[in-house]
């Protein structure tokens, strides 16, 4: 059996090219072979990683690392900061440079950016690709041991809950995220205070009983850590700290209830088939 790994073609026509890759959770451990060679094949990489360490150990596969994260500012409104992200790569494709954007965990998890990127390049006629990595949903999930198929699991960004009209369906998982943001219309702040997240409580409460328990998670990033599992009851979500890297989940408050109409048109399929007819006999 060959277990030669096929890399990526070399962008050998002098015009540049885009790969935007996920570099995992947690440092080292997550990174594939295919995202690894793009970052190793680059000409140039940008990185948007929160953390000095994972940069440094980035910076040991590739010469030329900028990193992106000088680019936040408080008070500026990252949809800036993300279009001057996209802006700096941009400008190196059309240079006829290989470009690699490395992001935290998955690429095209809340992450505007590596789309948008990927999205002009090849509106201007360029090769872009994205390399998906473990997020940070996949590490919840194995962390916490939920299986989202058991249940079901709603995934919402924790404002836009509040902004919009959403249906919660309580019989299922709920995901909140970026739950330390939550309220933040101007995109310019690092975090929001417990009178946003009381607001977050209150449109909750609608579908969840106060004394539910809620976990609060945030996967290790390093090999070293392990991840920070919290347990505490929805009314007291506001008087915790919270950052914006953790994730607020809700078990399921109900059961699942049977639809029994739905049930009878299946039962009455099963015994068509089983009589050797259709449904159109």
């Amino acid at each position: 059996m060959n277990n030669t790994l096929i890399l990526p073609a070399s962008n050998d026509t002098g015009r540049g090219s885009l790969a935007c890759v996920g570099l995992g959770m947690t440092l080292g451990s997550h990174l594939t072979p295919l995202a690894r060679s793009h970052i190793e094949r680059a000409d140039v990489v940008f990185a948007a990683l929160s953390d000095a360490v994972v940069e440094k150990w980035l910076q040991r596969m590739h010469p030329d690392v900028r990193s992106l994260q000088p680019y936040y500012k408080e008070g500026k409104s990252r949809l800036k900061t993300y279009k001057e992200w996209v802006a700096l790569m941009l400008t190196e494709v059309r240079a006829g440079k290989r470009v690699c954007g490395v992001f935290y965990g998955h690429p095209g998890i809340f992450a505007w950016s590596p789309h948008k990127a990927i999205e002009q390049a090849r509106a201007e006629g360029y090769e872009a690709h994205m390399e998906p990595g473990i997020s940070a949903e996949d590490c919840l999930y194995a962390d916490l041991g939920i299986d989202p198929g058991r249940f079901g699991c709603q995934h919402f960004e924790a404002s836009q809950l509040l902004f919009y009209e959403r249906r919660i369906d309580p019989a299922g998982y709920l995901v909140l995220w970026q739950v330390g943001l939550v309220g933040d219309w101007s995109l310019g702040r690092f975090q929001t205070g417990p009178a946003y997240r009381q607001v977050l409580v209150d449109r909750l409460s609608q579908d969840y009983p106060l004394d539910h328990e809620v976990i609060v998670y945030r996967g290790a990033t390093l090999p070293i850590e392990k991840p920070r599992i919290r347990r505490v009851v929805l009314r007291n979500l506001p008087d915790i700290a919270l950052t914006a890297e953790e994730t607020v989940i809700l078990p399921p408050a109900e059961t699942l209830k049977a639809n029994l109409a739905m049930r009878e048109r299946l039962d009455a399929l099963d015994r068509l088939e089983k009589a050797g007819m259709t449904a159109e006999d």
